[in-house]
Parts: structure tokens; C-alpha cells; sequence
């Protein structure tokens, strides 16, 4: 198929749609069923993870300006995570979303041209249009594993001799697709050949319905590759706000540190202290994350199925996020505008993905499905709601 053209730059950055959306309903919604993060745990359920130096460390924190690199005991624990990374190579971030913003910020210009998989997080796409012109390449529905697929075909055909910079995301928000192993090691040795920089999205990593789809870091794997994670996603700890990008090249890293110093500056103290307790027990948390994960997608799994020719369902391969698609008559914005009205469950219809770079796909929903109780709540309200109002679609 053959690609849209660029859309060119630079164009001022439109809202942010999915937070504008939940600056309404996040915290109005009796049932938000759209989460993008793992159950989270209180400060005293984290802290009892910790050894005793660690809450020692905590408790007598001094609360003054930290270093703008991060806390070096917390880079030497996110270098851990990779296989042939050390500290040097990781610069920590407030959050994942200053990561996206500052890497594009210095690696475009407004000559270059940037790639960029749709649907996706917003800032993905948003922040590059500010510098210079994307070309977008579909994600399309597919009968492989995990219900979607990125053509490579495409990918190859939108390079141009400008082109700098791929975004990636995996496991894919909203659809919890992971590309095959083999493609993205093709993907990369292409990227290689006309000197393309990769920004990975891996803020789902650890947390594969299957552990066997998971991937490795694209930092660990290509001299150009950008890895991005956060505290937010796969361990369920938004609150600390704490994140990291990570990079075989290091001069570039200086200049995103250097960018850093107009943004964050630094992290907070207490913030970064919490996040080193939790990557010293990743293990207990992602092994725990990844249980409730299974059991929340065969309670969701059992609830389609239950009405087949009301909701198409590809199970996700990571991720807490899915992207079923409504078959209803009234189509999804209506199905998902009616769940909020009638019974309070907060959705996302697929117009909160819609993109300046193409079309995303009609009539789906984000889902959210990395919670507990309110996950439980929510989809005893979901079932309540189905037999109520299609109960003609029901099995």
C-alpha cells in the first residue's frame, strides 16, 4: 500500500487529546476501565520491599537539589536491567514524556524527517511536527500473532534521505502488539544502512502476557538505539514520576542532559529514592503484575465471548491496554459515549488516537486491564451493562 506523503513542519503542537479527555473524566468516571498502568501500592507496601539500608535512606533523606543525571545507586540499577549497558549510559527523567520530548527535540531539525507508527502516544508524533515532517505508517490489523502487524514494505518505501529518526513502541499502546523478533532485527539492520536513530517506547517491557514475546532493549541492541522506560507503566508507580533514557551513545546523551536543565533540571530526592527500592525488587513486583495481567485478560476474554457479534477481540501480547474493536450498529464512539452515560465506565474511543498523519482505526476502544478491584468493579458494571442493553447479542 502505498504511503501517505509527509505531513510537513513546523505546525504548532495541537492539545494533547487523551489528557485533555481525562483532565474531564479520569477521576469523574465511577469505573475507569481504561488505565494505562499496572495496580499501583502504597508508600508503605513499597517500602517494605526495601532492605534496611534502603528505608534508612529514605527516612533520613536530605531534601535538597539532586543530580541532573540521576541518583547514581538508581542508574547503576537501571544499567542492571540491560545486558551491556553501565551507568554512563543512562540519564534518569521525570517521568517517560520528557524523554520523548527532549530526544526528538535534539536529534531534529527542521530539515530532517521522522517516522512514526500510528495509532500511538500522542507525543510520539506531535512533538516531532513541531520540528520537521513525519510520514506515518499504519499499524494494520492482521491474522499473525497478537492481531496487528507494521509492514516493513512501508517503512522501507517512507525513507527518505533526510529521514533521522523511527519510533517504535513495545509492547504497543493502545493495541499490546509486540513486533516479532526477526522484524525488528530486520528493522534495525535497515535503519543501520541509511543511519537512522531509533527512540524505543518500552515503558510495558516486563510485563508480556507470554514472557517469551518480550524483546530486548533496542539500546542494548543498535548503536543508534534510544530506549525509553519509566516507573509509571509495568510497575504500576506513576506517582514517583521517575523515568530514564538510555543510550550506547553517550555524547548524545549529554546534549538530552543538557536539554534537561531547561525542563526537570532534576528529579525529586524521595522519588528517586522509592524507585531504587522498587527496581531492587522488580522481580517480586513485574512477577506480581504479570499474575493479575493473566487473570484479568481471561475475565475479559470470558466477557466477549459471551457476546462475540458485539466486540472483536485479539488478545494483546504485553501491556495492560488493549484495542478490541465494537461491531455494534451505533459504532464505537457512540457504544463508548453511551457506557459513560448509562452506567459511568470510562472507555477510550479510537478518536482519541486520531492522528495528523493518517486515519486510525474506526470503532475500537483502549481498555485498560492492569488493575484490581477497580478492574473487577468495572467489568462486573460492563457485564451488567451488555446483558442490559444487547442482550440480543448475548450467547
Amino acid at each position: 500500500m502505498t504511503n501517505l506523503p509527509p505531513v510537513t513542519c513546523p505546525r504548532p503542537m495541537r492539545n494533547f487529546g487523551l489528557e485533555v479527555f481525562f483532565s474531564e473524566w479520569e477521576f469523574k468516571a465511577r469505573h475507569h476501565m481504561t488505565a494505562s498502568d499496572m495496580e499501583s501500592m502504597a508508600l508503605p507496601d513499597l517500602l517494605a520491599l526495601g532492605g534496611d539500608k534502603e528505608r534508612e535512606a529514605f527516612d533520613t533523606l536530605w531534601l535538597g537539589y539532586t543530580q541532573t543525571w540521576g541518583l547514581p545507586e538508581l542508574r547503576d540499577e537501571i544499567a542492571a536491567t540491560f545486558s551491556s549497558l553501565s551507568a554512563d549510559n543512562i540519564l534518569c527523567l521525570a517521568g517517560a514524556g520528557e524523554g520523548l520530548y527532549m530526544a526528538a527535540k535534539v536529534l531534529l531539525s527542521a530539515d530532517d524527517h521522522a517516522i512514526v507508527p500510528t495509532p500511538n502516544y500522542q507525543s510520539a508524533e506531535t512533538i516531532p511536527l513541531s520540528v520537521c515532517a513525519v510520514t506515518g505508517i499504519p499499524l494494520r490489523q492482521s491474522t499473525a500473532k497478537g492481531g496487528w502487524a507494521l509492514d516493513l514494505d512501508e517503512v522501507r518505501a517512507a525513507i527518505r534521505p533526510n529521514t533521522r529518526l523511527l519510533s517504535l513502541n513495545a509492547p504497543h499502546n493502545p493495541t499490546g502488539w509486540i513486533m516479532p523478533r526477526k522484524d525488528l532485527d530486520a528493522l534495525i539492520e535497515l535503519c543501520r544502512a541509511h543511519d537512522i536513530w531509533i527512540l524505543s517506547d518500552e515503558v510495558y517491557r516486563g510485563v508480556e502476557l507470554d514472557p517469551a514475546d518480550r524483546l530486548p532493549q533496542i539500546a542494548d541492541l543498535y548503536e543508534k538505539g534510544l530506549s525509553l522506560n519509566v516507573m509509571s507503566k509495568a510497575y504500576g508507580l506513576p506517582g514517583l514520576r521517575v523515568g530514564w533514557i538510555a543510550s550506547q551513545d553517550t555524547v548524545l546523551l549529554e546534549k538530552i542532559e543538557r536539554y534537561k536543565h531547561y525542563l526537570s533540571i532534576c528529579n525529586s530526592a524521595p522519588s528517586e529514592q522509592l524507585a531504587l527500592i522498587a527496581l531492587k525488587a522488580r522481580d517480586i513486583i513485574l512477577g506480581r503484575n504479570q499474575a493479575l495481567l493473566q487473570k484479568n485478560v481471561a475475565a475479559l476474554e470470558e466477557l466477549f465471548a459471551d457476546f462475540p457479534d458485539l466486540v472483536e477481540w485479539t488478545r494483546p501480547l504485553g501491556g495492560c491496554v488493549a484495542f478490541p474493536r465494537f461491531l455494534g450498529e451505533e459504532g464505537g464512539e457512540a457504544f463508548c459515549l453511551k457506557l459513560l452515560e448509562k452506567s459511568g465506565i470510562l472507555l477510550l474511543p479510537s478518536s482519541i488516537y486520531a492522528s495528523d498523519l493518517g486515519e486510525v482505526p474506526l470503532n475500537h476502544f483502549r481498555i485498560g486491564f492492569g488493575r484490581g478491584k477497580v478492574f473487577n468493579e468495572g467489568l462486573a458494571a460492563m457485564r451488567v451493562h451488555f446483558e442490559t442493553h444487547y442482550a440480543s447479542h448475548q450467547i
